[in-house]
């Protein structure tokens, strides 16, 4: 059913709390991931002012933590949602809750070194190239965040194939700033 993950969504953002008091602005999207049959999906809504909740092209009726009722093109369609850990299930169709942020780490090959905060590259290792010999714990580049400077140090012993960074370079948590091969 293409609206078991939207189901899922909203029961699972039921009696959340979306600000712990009340706004003048409308708060922007909610966004949620599911697999379903090895596909990922993912859902998109928003919490009302009144304290509802609401879905592109979709008029929620009712959602609880069991119970979403939808009502799609002026038909209300009830979804019994029951939860085992990350899997859902609704009505018959089961899905599995992904991670919101994902492990950037798991999308990078062994030996990536990734920012581990927003901040600004302020300087590389003197004479640091693609295809140096670089020791464990080497300091290779310093980021500046919060008027401190920070040192990424090499992980592993190796050889650097890859350097991202720049001094000037404005990066952000997790991006990719070189990369350290073993031998």
């Amino acid at each position: 059913d293409p609206y078991a993950p939207l189901a899922a969504a909203l029961a699972d953002a039921h009696g959340r709390s979306r600000f712990g008091g009340w706004r003048n602005v409308p708060s922007r999207p909610q966004t949620k991931r599911y697999a379903v049959a090895g596909e990922e999906i993912e859902v998109r809504y928003r919490h009302t002012r009144a304290g509802g909740l609401e879905a592109d092209g979709v008029r929620v009726v009712r959602a609880d933590a069991r119970l979403v009722v939808l009502e799609v093109d002026g038909v209300r369609r009830n979804f019994e949602v029951a939860r085992y850990g990350d899997e859902i299930h609704v009505n018959t169709t089961r899905l599995t809750a992904l991670p919101r942020f994902p492990d950037p780490t798991a999308q990078h090959t062994p030996g990536s070194l990734l920012a581990p905060m927003p901040g600004t590259v302020v300087r590389v290792a003197e004479g640091l190239s693609v295809g140096a010999a670089v020791r464990a714990g080497e300091p290779l580049l310093w980021l500046e965040a919060m008027k401190m400077e920070h040192k990424v140090v090499a992980p592993v012993a190796g050889t650097l194939s890859a350097l991202h960074a720049v001094p000037g370079q404005q990066v952000t948590v997790g991006a990719l700033l070189a990369v350290v091969q073993e031998p």
